[in-house]
């Protein structure tokens, strides 16, 4: 398949009191693996579920209790990295991190520091039509998630729910190679839509089950080329800070746009960057201090004593990239070159699998373009106005498509269709059915028609004069027998017969 061309979009200029600056950005993802079950143990994994009502004996880390690897969550990590065209390492192997939490049971997490699953990658994210940034993805491991500190039930108590302990999360973590904050948000977004491609995770950020650690740093314009042409030596870059659990576009790119001012204005100041992690506050928009920045070391990471190495084979891998669903830059590509679409049409269409699915079923057997128009502009118009997502549409594809045929054969006009929509989507049926039952096939015969513009001409000789004299007045005309046949009259057999009779060419 002929894959879409693009140009990388220029890094975002910081106008300072001195100089103009540049931010460097990496994220660090952390994607909940869609499992019913947690990474080492059965518990569920259910959204929702009363407070504690979610934890096994080894979550909680009773005495004695060891844990299970669950296969599901180590094949998820594979579909996840190979859709991002990344290196499956075969040997990997799980570390302890320990540091003390209330809501971390163990007093540990089980992660894996030096020898990931996934390697290295790499996402393409559009910023616009052929404007698109290649973002390397450094690995992906996967790791047990901790529980949640609830801080609003008691004025003077803290609560701890376990529910979330041991839930399986991948943590994608990207190179410095994002240069702007809409950029930051366009990677997460882009992200988002192949885990859902892949069924890897759902993406649900309201819901806790992908968020991000953004780290921003500042530097001199024309400096991040240095740093690219060095081999990465991040010492040409600025000081980084961290910006903790982001989970929405917006605040993403708004925490990253105030740290980058932040920082420069310390820079300019005659100030330095201190590396630590930081907050971001929505309220007054701004970031503040959280703790200084860890090291590993800080962690004390060492091998899990409880768990062997993790060693697969490659005919597994094989076999899992063997059964990956089209991806969204292929579909993308393919929508432009099997359809004939413009790339922006295409990008609407795979923004979202359901969305991608329902517009292949109404358009197979039919003209794309015309099945484009019709998806994105009456179907997704009319559903982002009642606020419903795709699987919550009251018109089905095939419904659609029904309309799209009456309109292909003759039985009903564009504006007539648009009057069918209405009706279907309101009181659904059949769109051929309704057409029959309540007369509102357009008119085709030409002596009736013919029998209607002799009518509205007779009625104004003056206007035929004026249309003689000046062809463009023939509108008029047309605009008038659609009125007097009740929008019924085929358009084009209306427009033929008027220029015939007023002599226009």
């Amino acid at each position: 398949m002929t894959e879409l061309a693009y140009t990388e979009p220029k890094p975002k200029i910081y106008a300072g009191a001195k100089d103009d600056w540049e931010v460097v950005i990496g994220l660090e993802v952390h994607a909940q693996v869609s499992s019913k079950s947690k990474l080492f143990s059965g518990a569920s994994t259910k959204f929702g579920a009363e407070p504690n009502s979610n934890v096994s004996l080894v979550d909680a880390a009773m005495p004695g209790m060891l844990p299970v690897i669950n296969e599901f969550c180590v094949e998820q990590a594979v579909r996840t990295g190979l859709g991002l065209k990344a290196e499956i390492n075969l040997y990997s192997r799980f570390d302890r991190k320990n540091y003390f939490y209330p809501d971390l049971p163990q007093g540990y997490q089980i992660s894996q520091l030096y020898h990931p699953i996934v390697g290295e990658g790499e996402i393409l994210v559009d910023m616009e039509p052929g404007v698109a940034r290649k973002v390397r993805v450094e690995r992906i491991h996967i790791e047990q998630d901790a529980g949640k500190s609830v801080h609003d039930m008691d004025p003077e108590m803290s609560f701890v729910d376990l529910n979330r302990t041991g839930i399986a999360l991948m943590e994608i973590v990207s190179r410095p190679d994002i240069r702007g904050p809409e950029e930051a948000a366009e990677y997460v977004r882009k992200l988002r839509q192949i885990l859902r491609y892949l069924s890897t995770c759902d993406g649900n950020m309201q819901e806790g089950s992908m968020r991000a650690d953004v780290n921003v740093s500042v530097c001199k314009a024309g400096t991040y080329e240095k740093f690219r042409a060095s081999d990465n030596d991040f010492s040409i870059l600025g000081t980084r800070c961290e910006i903790k659990n982001m989970n929405s576009m917006r605040f993403i790119q708004q925490a990253i746009d105030h740290e980058a001012k932040r920082q420069i204005a310390i820079i300019e100041d005659g100030g330095t960057i201190d590396q630590e992690t930081r907050l971001y506050d929505p309220v007054k928009s701004e970031t503040r201090s959280m703790r200084s920045k860890e090291e590993a070391h800080d962690y004390r990471y060492f091998p899990c004593p409880d768990l062997l190495p993790l060693e697969i084979e490659q005919s597994w891998v094989d076999s899992i990239a063997a059964g990956l669903p089209e991806l969204p830059d292929d579909k993308k590509a393919r929508f432009v070159s099997d359809y004939g679409m413009t790339e922006y049409d295409a990008g609407v269409l795979t923004a979202d699998v359901a969305n991608a699915t329902y517009f292949e079923t109404v358009a197979k057997g039919r003209d794309g373009k015309m099945a484009a128009n019709w998806v994105i502009n009456e179907l997704f118009g009319r559903l982002n106005k009642e606020d419903h997502s795709i699987e919550e549409s009251p018109i089905s594809a095939t419904q659609l498509g029904g309309v799209l045929d009456l309109i292909t054969k003759g039985d009903i006009s564009g504006k007539i269709a648009k009057e069918l929509f209405e009706i279907v989507w309101t009181e659904g049926g059949d769109p051929a059915e309704i057409v029959e039952a309540r007369g509102m096939k357009q008119v085709t015969d030409t002596g009736a028609i013919e029998a209607a513009v002799d009518e509205v001409m007779a009625a104004n000789p003056d206007k035929v004069a004026a249309a003689k004299a000046k062809p463009s007045m023939a509108g008029w005309f047309v605009g008038q027998v659609m009125k007097a046949t009740g929008g019924k009259a085929n358009p084009k057999a209306v427009n033929e017969i008027i220029r015939a009779k007023l002599g226009i060419e």
